[in-house]
This record gives C-alpha cells, structure tokens and sequence, in this order.
C-alpha cells in the first residue's frame, strides 16, 4: 500500500502528470524536458526525482547526459500507466508539451540527417575507425550462415556493406534506411557487387512497409545508438519476422566516449546487455547468444534472438553467452 500511495502522491500534480505523459513518448533528456515545459532545470530536476523515486520513472546516465523514461516493470510501471490512460489528449497543456516535444524530434532528426548526408560517400571509412568492420562482418556472417535464409532485411542499410556480406547467404535481401544519399550509395554498391536479388529502398525502420512475418532473418546494423526509440524499432523489427525468425543487433557496448555525440551524432553511448534483452523479450524475442567483439577504445556486441511461435514472456533472459576472439564482458 505505501508503494501505492508513494506513487499517486507523486503523480498528483500538474507538472509531473505533464512530464509523465512526455516520457510516455520515448526516452527524454532533461534538457529536452526544460525545453519543453518552459520551467527552470532545478525545478524539473526536483520534480523528475520524485517521480523516479515513487518508481514512476526510470533514470540512467549516458556520459555527460542522464535520460529519463516510464519505469518498464513493477507496480509504478503498472500505475503510470493507468494514470496516463486517465489523461485526454485534447488537454491544453499536454497538446502544447506534444507539439514541442515534436519540434524537438524533428531537431534530433535533422541532426543525424545532417550528418549522414554529410558522411555518406565516406560512411565505411569513419566506422573503421571504431572498430574492425572485417570481424564484425565475418562474425555476423559465422553466426547466421548455419542455416538457409530465404528472405532478408537489413534495418538502416547504409552503403548496402550487410547486403554485400549477407546478400549471398538469401534468396532475397531487401535493405531500408531514410536517407537518399545512403541509398545512392548503397544501390551503386549492390549493382558493383552483381547482387541482383538484393534491393533498397527508402522507409522508417519505425514503420517498415512490410506485412507481418515476411522475413527469416532482419539485421539492425550500427543503427540503435542514432534511434530515438531503440526499442521500438527492435519490436518493429520483431514485427516483420517469420516464426523461428532471427534479429541479429550490431551495436557498441556501453562507452563513455561524449566524442560521438558532438562528432557523430549518436543518440546513445552503447547499450547493456540487460536493455537489449529487455527489448527483445518485450516483442516476442529470445536472446540465444551474445558475441563480443572488443576493440581500442570500443566494443561491438552482436545481439542474436530469435521469434518466439508464442507471446513471449514478461521477463528478459539470455539463454547463452558466446565470447568471440576471446572477448571479455
């Protein structure tokens, strides 16, 4: 009953309805909150501290910047839920806080626009400078390449590199991302390599044009630290697999460098294991291996789940942990 009361308590009162109702929407930094309600950053930060500690809210640290977002599991998960379901969406304030909230959006978007259009002709290059992409590509390849793939999805394709490397293994690959000029990029690449089963084409990996359960196996490839939502573009991923489908997630494990923020855009620096079992697991995947690739300064993770034939189950678990290259947690 205290958790309870804790919890209605905090809710009760405008701001911290408003500032629910804004993390509902996604994981948000305080100074995208500040922007958005108008308010100074001690007085959103006080109000942000009593929703976390009512378990409301979530809040992690990445580097320099902390994030805030809806507590994923419990009884103040429950609760802020029901609360938000209360609040009507012709509310004044709640409309005003959206449209700001979505100016702030288009902001982020245009960013990473930028500097994808930017890097386009370049974009190999610049991962190379992270990480090995050679390892990277031989290991995904080793890991998905033990059994027959007759469609495949490539999340945020790029310059096409994952068609090249995973193109031979289907008897359909299909590539999406948003910008045009990767796009450019990638079809001059598939065309060079002879890859004419393999195709691209503009889409929002948020909103894939894809029916339900069209691939056997999708790959979201250096792609989730840009997302605004990562989660949900893992469940839109998990959306297109067939059953017994497999998603195979590249990405760096947790970093400090604030480098690649002011430099290269990335929304987010790497994410944990338990976060992306957590994602998985809420679209109805399985975590079955983890593959670390260890690199000077970063790490590279390779994340393979695959499509439950049931509702997957509340709660995250990894089935097995395999170190590649002799890599450490």
């Amino acid at each position: 009953m205290e958790q309870l009361l804790s919890g209605l308590k905090a809710a009760a009162e405008a701001t911290r309805l408003r500032l629910l109702a804004l993390c509902a929407q996604g994981e948000l930094t305080v100074s995208d909150l500040v922007a958005i309600l108008g308010q100074s950053q001690p007085r959103v930060s006080r109000h942000l501290k009593l929703l976390c500690d009512a378990g409301l809210l979530e809040r992690f640290r990445e580097g320099a910047w902390v994030f805030y977002r809806l507590a994923p599991r419990g009884m103040g998960s429950e609760l802020v839920r029901r609360i938000l379901s209360l609040l009507g969406p012709e509310d004044p304030a709640l409309e005003r806080d959206q449209g700001r909230l979505a100016a702030i959006k288009r902001a982020h978007a245009r960013a990473a626009a930028a500097y994808f259009r930017d890097n386009a002709a370049r974009w190999t290059e610049i991962r190379s400078l992270h990480v090995d992409e050679v390892e990277v590509e031989n290991a995904l390849h080793q890991a998905l390449a033990d059994r027959p793939i007759a469609d495949l999805l490539d999340i945020g394709t790029g310059t096409g590199r994952l068609l090249q490397v995973l193109g031979p293994l289907a008897e359909r690959a299909e590539g999406v991302d948003l910008s045009r000029e990767m796009l450019a990029v990638a079809r001059s690449n598939i065309e060079a390599a002879g890859l004419r089963h393999c195709g691209v084409r503009q889409a929002d990996m948020y909103r894939l044009p894809f029916a339900d359960a069209s691939f056997d196996v999708a790959t979201i490839h250096q792609v989730l630290h840009f997302a605004e939502r990562p989660g949900l573009a893992v469940a839109e991923a998990a959306r297109v697999l067939r059953p017994g489908g497999r998603l195979a997630i590249v990405d760096f494990a947790p970093h400090e460098l604030e480098s690649l923020r002011s430099e290269h855009s990335h929304r987010r620096l790497g994410f944990a294991d338990g976060e992306v079992a957590d994602w998985c697991a809420a679209a109805g995947l399985d975590v079955q291996s983890i593959l670390r690739l260890p690199g000077q300064p970063l790490t590279v993770n390779i994340w393979l789940a695959s499509r439950q034939a049931v509702a997957a189950s509340p709660s995250p678990g990894v089935s097995s942990f395999i170190p590649v290259l002799g890599g450490a947690a």
